[in-house]
């Protein structure tokens, strides 16, 4: 399992990155759209859709929403404030689903529990595709990396905090972080993590500079990395609740594509809402 998954990210990430740099912003908005699309699909059955049928329209009517998004971003500084404030209501009500998780499943075990669950899918999947597109636009008018370069410094980010918490979990996991959600996940490997994260944000602040002080993009970082986290471990609650260990299987060793974007869905928004609202 552990060689499939590494024969994957090497294929995975540097087509990202080719992505990211060589493609021009309305074919990238277009890609990450179907991305999008994809985990939409995949979202409705942790909403408790089975029927093909039913998961096929709502990643349609997902990602028509998603179009109209994308065809209004010329003037997207009020379109994207306003899901970047719905994303940090999102996810501070998921923190706290997540702090009471058992207890906490009673929000959306009802009668309208699919209707819920798909609300809560919209609020994750679409500010994640708005704060990614602002993100790869920003400062385009100076120069055409500058966004790419911004996204890049993110996904590095979140990479960087699952692999330093996978390791450290490994090495020195004992306290489990949050064992009625994710029982793999330990105290000792967030921070890991977080000592990565702290790690990344350094060396671009050194080597390659992003516009930012040091210490508030430290400051970001850490906050984007803790963000990271949170969106893994709300997609194992949503998995846990419908006893599915994988979101999907599009990636071999990877699981699904919410598998490989959960805590980007999390850390990017809240990143562009600091760089876009705060800064």
């Amino acid at each position: 399992m552990l060689k499939c998954r590494f024969i994957t990210a090497i294929i995975l990430i540097p087509m990202v990155i080719g992505m990211l740099f060589l493609m021009p912003p309305f074919m990238f908005a277009s890609l990450t759209l179907l991305i999008c699309m994809l985990a939409a699909w995949e979202w409705s059955q942790l909403a408790g859709f089975i029927a093909r049928s039913h998961r096929f329209f709502l990643a349609i009517i997902c990602g028509f929403l998603l179009l109209l998004i994308m065809l209004y971003f010329p003037k997207y500084s009020r379109v994207v404030h306003l899901f970047l404030w719905l994303s940090l209501v999102w996810w501070a009500v998921a923190l706290l689903l997540v702090l009471f998780y058992p207890h906490s499943a009673a929000v959306w075990r009802h009668a309208h529990s699919h209707s819920l669950r798909l609300i809560f899918g919209l609020l994750t999947i679409v500010p994640f595709f708005g704060g990614t597109i602002a993100l790869r636009q920003y400062g385009d008018l100076d120069n055409q990396f500058t966004g790419a370069w911004y996204l890049l410094y993110v996904m590095l980010l979140v990479w960087g905090v699952d692999s330093g918490a996978y390791m450290c979990g490994k090495l020195f996991g004992k306290h489990k972080l949050a064992p009625k959600v994710s029982p793999g996940k330990t105290w000792e490997g967030l921070i890991g993590g977080l000592i990565t994260s702290v790690l990344i944000s350094w060396l671009f602040g050194r080597y390659l500079t992003l516009n930012i002080v040091p210490v508030t993009l430290l400051g970001c970082s850490v906050i984007a990395a803790l963000a990271s986290v949170l969106g893994d471990l709300v997609e194992s609650m949503f998995k846990r609740e419908v006893g599915l260990k994988d979101s999907g299987c599009l990636m071999p060793g990877h699981g699904g594509i919410l598998d490989r974007i959960d805590s980007l869905t999390a850390a990017v928004p809240i990143f562009s809402y600091m760089i876009f609202v705060v800064l």
